[in-house]
């Protein structure tokens, strides 16, 4: 912050883990140390404190959270001053700037701390306010919703956005205390509690979001959890209704958002994993939607992050658009199946295991901008080391669990043969 010369503000929040208040304290206390101004929103969301960069003009942010990770985790988040997650080049410039030693101020120039209490309530401002959603026809329609926020932040914001839309809402997992109940990731095998919750209260649709609530799945009516892929693709079919452009996805997502994309005659686009790759891309081509197949949504109007209250506000607006339950709607979307393995990393170089790997799938199309993934017009494997481990991560996508397994048991045989 003091760096870049800006600005000398740093906007400081955390979700609700238990370790989190501790970790707090540290982060502000640091940043007093070295001179910075502390605008300290405390117990809030990724895209809350996202937004509060901005709003602030600030050097950045930090946000406290290890998102949909184990309950023992934390981490911090850092936020540049547009709001965005740092870029490769930045986070190096910042790695290099701790390595090169830190500069503590005297007791005359510590950095004051402001609360800023109201963020929250800008941030369900800026959602309402989206040219897509019919806040009044919303209302209108009273909707019965129910809420799975697993203990997290969440709790603090997503029941204020559905009453603030006229909804009636249920919920499980509302308190705030870090104390996740299941794995905290919302992925369909970890709602099966929330899915039973959903058909005894007898709701139009069911929400979950992650702990520091960027992901949102969604439950149907039915009470089944139609996968996080879809929370994508539903709100670019909705978001694509109403503007036209690009949609920017990462190469690890559903296909689905292609068959969306092209049954609105726009340009899918691809880049490597990693939320800010995706934000980068959706601004260099001035993209309508974008996001990851994780269930997180960004929409450019609001702010280049992903934000499970922008996908709340338009998951509703289809359902009142549509006029028919989330189980029809999403029946219209082709089924597809994806499959993920971990294999041992080869002693090859990787050129040497793509390679392979291309020569086994001559067919297919190429692309190695993150990894190397392989595509035809109903399917694709992606193979990518990965950054923590000997291992390489492979994704594959099919029509059928047969068909991804087999493409995850090709790449195995090449893969074998260069260890």
């Amino acid at each position: 912050a003091r760096a870049n010369g800006t600005s000398d503000a740093v906007v400081v929040g955390r979700d609700s883990r238990v370790s989190g208040p501790l970790f707090h304290r540290i982060v502000v206390g640091t940043l007093q140390a070295v001179g910075c101004r502390v605008i300290d929103i405390d117990l809030t969301t990724t895209p809350t404190c996202q937004l509060a960069v901005e709003h602030h003009h600030a050097a950045g942010g930090l946000m406290l959270s290890a998102s949909h990770n184990p309950i023992e985790w934390n981490a911090l988040k850092f936020i540049g001053p547009s709001g965005l997650f740092l870029e490769k080049h930045e986070g190096d410039a910042m790695r290099a700037l701790v390595e090169s030693g830190i500069d503590y101020v005297g007791w005359d120039r510590l950095g004051a701390v402001e609360a800023d209490r109201d963020a929250a309530a800008r941030h369900l401002d800026q959602v309402l306010a989206l040219p897509y959603v019919n806040v009044d026809g919303i209302r209108a329609r009273r909707f019965r919703v129910a809420l799975d926020c697993v203990r997290g932040a969440g709790s603090v914001i997503v029941p204020q956005l559905l009453e603030r839309l006229g909804c009636e809402v249920v919920g499980i997992n509302m308190e705030p205390d870090g104390r996740f109940p299941r794995e905290p990731e919302p992925t369909a095998e970890n709602l099966k509690e929330f899915e039973a919750f959903v058909r005894k209260e007898r709701v139009d649709i069911g929400f979950a979001v992650d702990p520091d609530v960027d992901r949102l799945a969604l439950v149907s009516e039915e009470g089944k959890a139609i996968g996080e892929d879809y929370t994508l693709a539903l709100a670019a079919r909705l978001v694509l209704r109403h503007r036209r452009g690009p949609v920017v996805t990462n190469l690890s997502t559903s296909r689905l958002l292609e068959d969306v994309a092209r049954e609105a005659g726009v340009e899918a686009i691809r880049t490597p994993v990693g939320e800010v790759n995706v934000a980068v891309k959706m601004r260099e081509t001035n993209a309508a939607i974008g996001g990851e197949g994780n269930g997180g949504v960004i929409l450019p109007e609001l702010h280049l992050g992903r934000d499970a209250p922008v996908g709340v506000a338009l998951m509703l607006q289809l359902l009142l658009e549509e006029g028919r339950p989330l189980s029809v709607i999403a029946g219209d979307l082709p089924r597809y199946v994806i499959v993920k393995d971990k294999l041992n990393r080869p002693a090859a170089p990787l050129d040497a295991v793509y390679k392979a790997l291309e020569g086994a799938f001559g067919d297919a199309e190429s692309d190695r901008q993150d990894g190397l993934r392989l595509s035809w017009p109903d399917r694709w494997v992606h193979v990518r080391p990965s950054g923590t481990e000997p291992i390489v991560r492979v994704i594959a996508e099919a029509p059928t669990a047969e068909g991804a397994q087999e493409l995850v048991r090709k790449c195995r045989e090449p893969l074998d043969r260069l260890q």
